[in-house]
C-alpha cells in the first residue's frame, strides 16, 4: 500500500509540511506546484521554494511573501501587521472557493479551516461563525493550507501515518496574553492523538500544523514497515541544535496483510433514495467502500443487504453512521484480511498533457491502467474520446 509516513518529531507547521511534501516532487513537479499556487494565489501572496541546510540536512524552506515581506510559520498576532485583514471564516471559504484548483483540494482546504474555527470558537465561548483568525487567518495560512491539499493530491497516497506530536514546551505570546504550550486551539485540534511536550522550550506545533495532520493522518503511530522511495524534508525558521524539519517517508508498507472490517445490515423497509444518501454518508465518514446486494428476507420480501468495507479506526463512526441513516436494528462484523498487490505510480505524456499510470505487482502478475480522472479531463478539455487519450499512452 502506498504509505506516507509524516514524522513530527520538531512538530508540525504549515510551511514545514508544504516544504517536506514539496520536497518529495522532482524540480519540473516543484515548478509546476509552485506555478499552480501564484496563480492560485492571483497576485495576492507569492510562494516560493529553496534549498536549506540544517544540522548538515537539506532539505526545502517555503516562503511565502506578502507585500514583499516574508510570513513565519509564527502568524501575526492580534494588533500585529495591520497590513492583514482579519478575515473570517466565511470570507476564508469564499476565497479558497474561488481559487482555480480541483473541487478535492478546495473541499480539504475548506474542511481544515473549519477546523480551525471549531477550535478557535471552542477556546473563546463563541460562535465559529463570529472568529477572526488572528493566529492563522491571513494569506500565509491559506497558501499554507491550500499548498498541502494540493500536494496531497498529487502524491495520492493510499494510506496517511503520522508519528505522535512534538508540540515543543514553555509559552507562547498570543493576542490575548502568554498562553502554555501547546496553544489552546492547537490541544483541541490535537485532542484524542498522540502529542508530548519536548525540552525544545517553544512553539513546535501551531494551529494550522494541527489541524492538517490530524485531517490527512488516518492514524497516528510510530514508523510503519516501509519500503522508501523517497524523503522529503521541510525546514522550518528557527535554528535548534536538533534538525528543525518536518520528514516525510513515501513508499510500500511491508509486513503483515492488511486487516479489514466490513460491516453489514439487512434492509427491507427503506427507498433507494434513503439508501443512496446514507451510502453518501458512509463514504463521507471514512468508508473505504460501500456497496448493496440485493436478498430475499423472511416473509419473502426482497431487501438490500448494505455493506461497508473499513479499517478499525473507523469503526466507532461508521457505527454511528449506519445506525442514523438506516433503520437497521443490528450490525454484524466480518474480519477481513487483504492482500493488496504493491501499487506504484508513473507519469505518461501525450499530447495533451500528463497522465498518471496506476502499476499493480505481486503474486504473479504485473497490470498498469491509467487514472481515470487524468483521462476524463483530458478528454473533456479537448472534447475526444476517452480511447483516443487511452491509445497515446506508451
Amino acid at each position: 500500500m502506498r504509505t506516507l509516513y509524516i514524522d513530527c518529531g520538531m512538530g508540525a507547521a504549515g510551511d514545514m509540511l508544504t516544504g517536506a511534501l514539496l520536497d518529495l516532487l522532482d524540480a519540473e513537479e516543484q515548478a509546476a506546484f509552485l506555478r499552480e499556487m501564484n496563480a492560485a494565489l492571483a497576485g495576492k501572496a507569492l510562494v516560493t521554494a529553496e534549498p536549506d541546510v540544517k544540522c548538515g540536512v537539506r532539505g526545502l524552506h517555503v516562503r511565502v511573501m506578502i507585500d514583499g515581506a516574508e510570513e513565519g510559520h509564527d502568524h501575526p498576532r492580534d494588533g500585529e501587521h495591520h497590513h492583514h485583514h482579519h478575515n473570517g471564516i466565511k470570507e476564508i471559504r469564499a476565497l479558497i472557493g474561488a481559487m482555480p484548483l480541483s473541487e478535492s483540494v478546495r473541499f480539504h482546504a475548506r474542511e481544515v479551516f473549519d477546523s480551525i474555527a471549531a477550535a478557535e470558537a471552542a477556546v473563546h465561548g463563541r460562535d465559529m461563525e463570529h472568529i477572526h483568525f488572528h493566529e492563522v487567518g491571513t494569506l500565509d495560512a491559506v497558501a499554507d493550507v491550500t499548498g498541502v491539499c494540493l500536494l496531497m493530491e498529487k502524491l495520492k497516497p493510499e494510506q496517511v501515518i503520522c508519528s505522535p506530536v512534538n508540540v515543543g514546551g514553555g509559552t507562547v505570546k498570543c493576542a490575548h496574553g502568554i498562553l502554555p504550550v501547546p496553544a489552546p486551539a492547537a490541544e483541541i485540534l490535537l485532542r484524542g492523538k498522540p502529542w508530548y511536550e519536548g525540552d525544545i522550550k517553544t512553539e513546535l506545533c501551531t494551529p494550522t500544523g494541527a489541524a492538517l495532520v490530524t485531517h490527512f493522518a488516518d492514524r497516528f503511530d510510530n514508523a510503519p514497515i516501509l519500503r522508501v522511495e523517497k524523503c522529503g524534508y521541510g525546514t522550518g525558521t528557527k535554528d535548534f541544535d536538533r534538525l528543525n524539519a518536518v520528514r516525510v517517508l513515501l513508499g510500500e508498507a511491508a509486513g503483515e496483510p492488511d486487516t479489514l472490517l466490513e460491516l453489514r445490515c439487512n434492509l427491507d423497509d427503506m427507498s433507494g433514495e434513503e439508501i443512496g444518501f446514507a451510502m453518501e454518508r458512509l463514504f463521507d465518514a471514512g468508508a473505504l467502500d460501500v456497496w448493496t446486494t440485493a436478498i430475499g428476507m423472511k416473509k419473502n420480501r426482497p431487501g438490500v443487504l448494505l455493506s461497508v468495507l473499513c479499517r478499525r479506526e473507523q469503526h466507532d463512526a461508521l457505527l454511528r453512521c449506519l445506525f442514523r441513516h438506516t433503520t437497521t436494528l443490528g450490525v454484524r462484523e466480518l474480519l477481513c484480511p487483504r492482500y493488496p498487490l504493491e501499487r506504484s505510480f508513473r507519469r505518461a505524456e501525450t499530447p495533451w498533457g500528463a497522465v498518471t499510470v496506476k502499476r499493480a505487482e505481486g503474486w504473479g502478475v504485473s497490470r498498469e491502467k491509467p487514472e481515470y480522472e487524468d483521462l476524463a479531463r483530458i478528454a473533456k478539455e479537448n472534447d475526444i474520446a476517452l480511447r483516443d487519450v487511452k491509445a497515446e499512452i506508451d
